[in-house]
């Protein structure tokens, strides 16, 4: 295992139990690339953990968009199992068979999160100060997931791969938005993009 992490042990451990049932579960349902089962650790966990430092403190509810293998839905709820922070961690993922899993690790970590099994475009309104998603969609898509789950004064919290500038400059067509890009820790080429303020053009 690599990759520098600031977490308690407790957390550590309910992390290596995760990884090690995605391991398991991987080969039936594909939960993330199997290039980069290798590197589990660094391309997927730590890169997840980095978005706990972003969340304000005394956040009541998170929601995770397309959780898929729960990245970084289910990280961040593992971490909050501690830390308290957030206090209510939602995962929304249409996928029945990821959402079988994402019940699996909540149940053998002994982490509370709710999980709804549906699509996001069809699940009731969430209001939440922070809203997250990895690997799902470009950024005008996940923009008209945040109008509909993010609270006026939330914020989301994107992590971005390569392409993220052209995503940008597209989404600013039917967007207005305010924007903050944060290098990834994981990749030279990846961002956190914090977005808040969320109106159509």
């Amino acid at each position: 295992m690599s990759g520098a992490v600031n977490v308690s042990r407790e957390t550590l451990e309910r992390l290596e139990v995760y990884s090690e049932t995605l391991k398991k579960w991987n080969p039936r349902i594909n939960l993330v690339a199997k290039s980069t089962i290798d590197d589990l650790w660094n391309r997927h966990i730590v890169d997840s953990l980095q978005v706990l430092s972003h969340i304000p403190e005394q956040t009541h509810h998170l929601v995770d968009l397309g959780s898929g293998g729960g990245f970084p839905g289910l990280v961040i709820a593992i971490a909050a199992t501690e830390s308290g922070n957030p206090s209510k961690v939602t995962m929304i993922e249409s996928d029945q068979r990821k959402s079988a899993f994402l019940r699996t690790v909540l149940r053998e970590t002994a982490t509370t999160a709710e999980i709804m099994t549906q699509r996001i475009e069809e699940t009731p309104s969430q209001n939440a100060q922070v809203i997250t998603a990895r690997a799902l969609a470009d950024l005008s898509t996940l923009l008209g997931f945040a109008e509909l789950h993010l609270a006026p004064d939330g914020k989301a919290i994107f992590l971005k791969g390569k392409n993220w500038r052209s995503e940008l400059a597209t989404a600013q067509e039917a967007w207005q938005f305010d924007w903050n890009e944060i290098q990834s820790e994981t990749s030279d080429e990846a961002v956190l993009l914090e977005i808040k303020g969320i109106k159509r053009v």
